[in-house]
C-alpha cells in the first residue's frame, strides 16, 4: 500500500509540475520608446509659445547638444526648408525641427492624447 501511495504521490507531483514546465517565459509587448532629440544648432534654439518665429520666445535658448524630450510634431512655418516643429515633453513649448536631431519616431500631434492641463484654446489652435 505504501508503494501505491508513493507512486500516486509522484504522479500527482508530476501532474502539478507539468503545466508549469510547459509554460515558457512570459512574452512582453515591446514598449514604445519616447522620442528624444538633441539641439544641433551651435547657437542653440529658442523655445516658442507656438510653432512660429512670430511667437513669443519663452525662457532661455536651449544650448547646443542639449538633450530634449519630444512629445509630437506639427507642420507649420518653414525654417530653412524644414516645416516641422516639435512640442516638448517637459513643457508646452515648441522648437523648430530644423535645429533638432531626433532619436525615435515623433508622432503627429493629432495622434497624441492631450491632458486636461493642455486642453486650452491656444494649445488646440497650435496642435491643429
Amino acid at each position: 500500500m505504501s508503494r501505491t501511495l508513493a507512486i500516486r504521490g509522484l504522479i500527482a507531483a508530476a501532474a502539478l509540475a507539468t503545466p508549469l514546465l510547459a509554460v515558457g517565459p512570459a512574452q512582453s509587448a515591446p514598449v514604445p520608446v519616447a522620442p528624444n532629440g538633441t539641439v544641433t544648432s551651435v547657437s542653440g534654439v529658442n523655445e516658442r509659445a507656438y510653432p512660429s518665429t512670430d511667437a513669443k520666445v519663452t525662457g532661455q535658448p536651449l544650448k547646443y547638444r542639449a538633450p530634449i524630450g519630444l512629445r509630437c510634431k506639427v507642420r507649420a512655418q518653414n525654417i530653412g526648408g524644414n516645416d516641422y516643429w516639435y512640442l516638448l515633453r517637459a513643457r508646452p513649448t515648441w522648437v523648430a525641427a530644423k535645429y533638432v536631431g531626433t532619436v525615435g519616431s515623433v508622432p503627429f500631434c493629432r495622434s497624441v492624447n492631450r491632458s486636461a492641463l493642455e486642453d486650452t484654446p491656444a494649445t488646440r489652435a497650435a496642435m491643429g
